[in-house]
């Protein structure tokens, strides 16, 4: 006991670093990791067992909370962006510097390419069950959509274009929203819950025409890994070249919805001198405030 407590303590020192990039690179990794393990897992599920162990809104449910656990993996340490668009976000409003922000793009990359691995590996049997050993992209036994998003029949370039920008600017909003000090921020221990809810909301409400892949790294990542799995180059051709859409969408989206934040809440939070103006009591003046409304009816 006495040498495997050494052991440990003695890896701990080795393997310790106190660099941020290293830390945040690490961090973003393994909670990315977690996401697609959990997303996409519940993706596997639900199609290898022909919907009879799940449904779309189990896997809707599914990746918010991997949303939710991987935010806390990490939280602490890098503040848990998981997302590309997240992280462009907060390099915009430099809340991110450049060199952070590119560590962390390549950790979460990494990170998602990894999960889809592990996804691959933990449902490696019934993936050839399901579709005979022949990976296919289109077609009553395809698997490519077990791990990255593909358009559905009746969805354009453009609209599916919009649908990323909307869906991540509508996400963005929330974030920080539930970040923001100023506004009413959500308790430290509570944010990644509360982000998690987030997703689960867009998928409920967007997950319609292509899954609501909103996070490049979590579609880009993935479709590499099936591309060398045996997939083939079909996971970039298909559906007119879809591919670049949920990488790019997704990071106009994250852009425009920190700008529609900061332009309708955020430029317009009093000053520390005006906030402590504010707080001091005038005769005649009834200020808004937030409280939870009770309704009789």
């Amino acid at each position: 006991m006495v040498s495997h407590l050494a052991f440990l303590k003695n890896m701990k020192l080795k393997l310790r670093t106190q660099n941020l990039y290293v830390r945040c690179g690490l961090a973003e990794f393994l909670g990315t990791l977690i996401l697609i393990l959990f997303g996409c897992g519940s993706v596997a599920q639900m199609e290898l067992s022909g919907f009879a162990k799940a449904q779309f809104l189990s896997v809707n449910m599914a990746f918010g909370f991997a949303v939710t656990a991987g935010a806390y993996v990490c939280a602490g340490v890098s503040g848990a962006h998981l997302n590309p668009a997240v992280s462009l976000a907060m390099f915009i409003l430099k809340k991110l510097s450049w060199k952070l922000f590119l560590i962390y793009c390549l950790a979460q990359f990494l990170g998602a390419f990894i999960g889809a691995a592990l996804v691959f590996s933990l449902y490696y049997d019934a993936l050839h069950v399901y579709s005979n050993g022949n990976w296919t992209v289109y077609g009553p036994q395809s698997t490519a959509g077990i791990f990255a998003s593909y358009p559905s029949e009746h969805l354009s370039v453009i609209n599916g274009f919009t649908d990323q920008v909307i869906a991540t600017a509508a996400l963005l909003i929330c974030i920080l929203a539930i970040l923001d000090e100023a506004n009413n921020a959500a308790p430290r221990g509570l944010q990644p819950f509360l982000i998690g809810i987030m997703v689960l909301l867009v998928g409920l409400a967007m997950g319609f025409n292509c899954g609501y892949p909103i996070n490049p790294a979590r579609d880009l990542a993935p479709r590499f890994f099936t591309a060398i799995a045996g997939w083939g180059s079909e996971v970039f051709s298909a559906g007119g070249h879809w591919w670049w859409v949920p990488v790019l969408g997704p990071l106009v989206g994250g852009v425009v919805g920190a700008v529609i934040y900061e332009v309708f809440i955020e430029f317009h939070h009093p000053s520390p001198n005006q906030k402590q103006e504010s707080e001091e009591p005038t005769e005649g003046i009834n200020r808004p405030h937030y409280e939870l409304v009770q309704s009789s009816a």
